[in-house]
């Protein structure tokens, strides 16, 4: 492998990998309305890139009835749902780029604050040996924007967190990429990355290769890292 490129990448899920923000927010509205409440599209951006718990302690303060635990369950088994019903629905460009990795021998994880049952659901449906590991919500005691789940997913894959490239969505994940010390891409969907503190924001990966992580690695790997 090339000594340019990352000993990883390590992947976001949600609205990074795949676009399923959407079926996340409609298995939201009708959980806060089946309580009487109302639930706004900018209540619903909030929750990006939130850790399910602290999402459902959001919803219960929008008058949602139920304990987190439920909560996660519920919210999981809608989307669920919808991906065995509708399929895996990437992002341009985010498996093509993907696959391109795995070929080129780079190690990839997928580092997610979804549930595992959710995160392998996805992985099983990919048509190809997509990641060498996986750290969900449920893996992990503090979940984004704390560093821990991209600093357990380098510990997995045996590389320094210091040369891997994280991709991310969210301001809370790209915090949480930030502070492990991960050289951070900014995909934006949802919300506004400007200003979060990623090394570069890219719109889209649609186009994007192999080298184009190669020289975003080179360009911002700490100093000293291989």
């Amino acid at each position: 492998m090339s000594s340019r490129l990352p000993a990883a990448v390590l992947w976001d899920m949600d609205g990074t990998l795949v676009d399923t923000e959407p079926y996340w927010m409609a298995a939201e509205g009708p959980l806060v309305e089946s309580y009487g409440g109302t639930w706004t599209k900018e209540q619903a951006l909030h929750m990006v890139g939130l850790g399910l718990e602290d999402a459902a302690r959001l919803l219960q303060d929008a008058g949602v009835r139920m304990d987190v635990a439920a909560i996660v369950q519920h919210l999981t088994d809608e989307v669920l749902a919808s991906l065995l019903r509708d399929g895996v629905p990437f992002r341009p460009g985010a498996r093509e780029l993907l696959k391109a990795l795995k070929d080129a021998g780079v190690k990839t994880a997928l580092v997610t604050m979804s549930m595992r049952r959710m995160a392998q659901t996805v992985v099983d449906l990919i048509d190809f040996d997509a990641f060498d590991v996986i750290v969900a919500g449920d893996d992990v005691t503090r979940p984004k924007p704390y560093p821990d789940p991209y600093l357990q997913g380098s510990e997995l894959l045996g590389v320094d967190p210091h040369q891997v490239v994280a991709i991310e969505d969210s301001p809370n994940g790209l915090r949480a990429a930030v502070a492990s010390g991960a050289v951070t891409l900014g995909v934006p969907l949802m919300v506004s990355l400007t200003g979060v503190g990623a090394h570069a924001l890219w719109p889209t990966l649609e186009g994007r290769t192999v080298g184009d992580l190669a020289d975003l690695y080179t360009d911002h790997r700490p100093e000293g890292s291989a």
